[in-house]
């Protein structure tokens, strides 16, 4: 059985829909394209190995229908084999809706040690690719009034910086794309794999794992807490395309997809919720009134700045957060009300993403830093942030 069939989301909810996956000739653009054909889309699979492109092609032909996969081998940063790839793709499906930019190439290595050249082909597969690709689909996305262009981001560690930093520059990508299309039914978003066993990360991992002083093994020893699979990672993506109006305009992980989406990657969480539900409910009702008193506190404390100050506030919440903080504030009387009542049922129906307000706090924390000069008043600033994401992600947990 495959993890999207756990999902609460529809078999069919992208039928009549073509996503571009690009770099999916295995690993986690695989399991994406497996997944968005799962739910009804048909799909290119954008990948440079064309050994790879095929073989994708055939298992997935084979296991959903040949007619809705098609392997186009392509360099996307190359301008002309992108717009070569984007006329084979609307000739033979007549139109995309869905991007995905997951190709990547990992080189890994102090700033100053890495080769300029390998540098230069960072960028033209982590940032140029995806700039191509904006610059062949979004336009008629925006004259359909529909469609999902989705970046693809990572956590950055020493020694990556010259995957890290176009990486990083795919976040403010999506960003600037999801502005520009504000009041558009076009939306765009990053999301973020997690660390997977992929021979792609391994081969990358393989380089970064001495320069910590660590073996590969050591290395996902680790960050054993932080490993995804390939397939948990991919179901995720398309995950996200289907609850992209949720998350246009922000940065999220496969695995807060997952959750959105009602699948649990741990075992024992979907089993029968604790052997004392009524502590569950107290504690997590306690947690609830707590995030809901710091959002009320902070919404009549915007509500006081001036005009611009407030509407920018405002927006930037919306942006982060998935939704106005009406409809958050909303959303937290109504599990208010369910925890109350012992109600479970109710509030797994409700799935409230509230890792995304741990996500909010978490931005809004590096923009405090950033303007706040006082160093005593920056650590204050900076504690009592670390106070509210840490209620958030409490309750989040008492949650899933």
């Amino acid at each position: 059985m495959l993890l999207i069939e756990n999902s609460s989301l529809h078999r069919h909810s992208l039928e009549g829909w073509v996503a571009v996956v690009s770099g999916a000739g295995r690993g986690i653009g695989l399991e994406a394209a497996r997944a968005l054909l799962w739910l009804g889309a048909r799909v290119v699979i954008a990948e440079v190995d064309e050994q790879l492109a095929r073989r994708a092609e055939a298992e997935l032909g084979a296991a959903f229908d040949p007619g809705r996969v098609l392997a186009i081998p392509v360099d996307i940063g190359d301008e002309s084999e992108v717009k070569r790839m984007a006329r084979q793709a609307v000739e033979h499906f007549g139109r995309v809706d869905i991007v995905i930019n997951n190709a990547t190439v990992t080189p890994m290595g102090a700033v100053w040690a890495v080769p300029i050249d390998q540098w230069d082909q960072s960028y033209r597969v982590n940032l140029r690719g995806p700039v191509l690709l904006a610059q062949q689909f979004v336009p008629a996305m925006r004259e359909r009034n529909c469609g999902v262009f989705a970046c693809v981001s990572s956590v950055g560690e020493a020694y990556m910086g010259a995957y890290e930093s176009f990486k990083a520059a795919q976040v403010h990508l999506a960003n600037t794309l999801d502005a520009e299309l504000d009041g558009t039914e076009v939306c765009a978003f990053t999301i973020g794999p997690g660390l997977v066993h992929t021979p792609g990360a391994e081969a990358g991992i393989a380089e970064l794992a001495p320069l910590y002083g660590k073996t590969v093994a050591e290395f996902y020893a680790m960050s054993q807490a932080h490993i995804i699979s390939a397939e948990a990672a991919g179901t995720g993506f398309a995950a996200a395309v289907v609850l992209a109006s949720q998350f246009r305009g922000q940065e999220l992980s496969s695995r807060q997809s997952l959750i959105s989406a009602g699948v649990s990657l741990d075992e024992e969480v979907t089993e029968a919720r604790s052997p004392n539900p009524a502590a569950d409910s107290a504690a997590a009702l306690a947690l609830c009134r707590q995030v809901s008193a710091t959002l009320s506190e902070q919404s009549l404390g915007w509500s006081k700045r001036s005009l611009f100050e407030r509407q920018w506030m405002l927006r930037d919440f919306k942006k982060n957060a998935g939704m106005p903080v009406e409809e958050w504030l909303k959303a937290l009387s109504g599990l208010e009300t369910a925890l109350e009542a012992g109600d479970w049922d109710t509030v797994h129906k409700q799935k409230l993403p509230v890792g995304t307000l741990a996500q909010y706090y978490k931005h809004m924390g590096q923009l405090a830093q950033g303007y706040e000069k006082d160093p005593a008043k920056r650590e204050e600033q900076a504690r009592l942030i670390q106070g509210w994401i840490d209620e958030a992600e409490a309750l989040a947990v008492q949650l899933n």
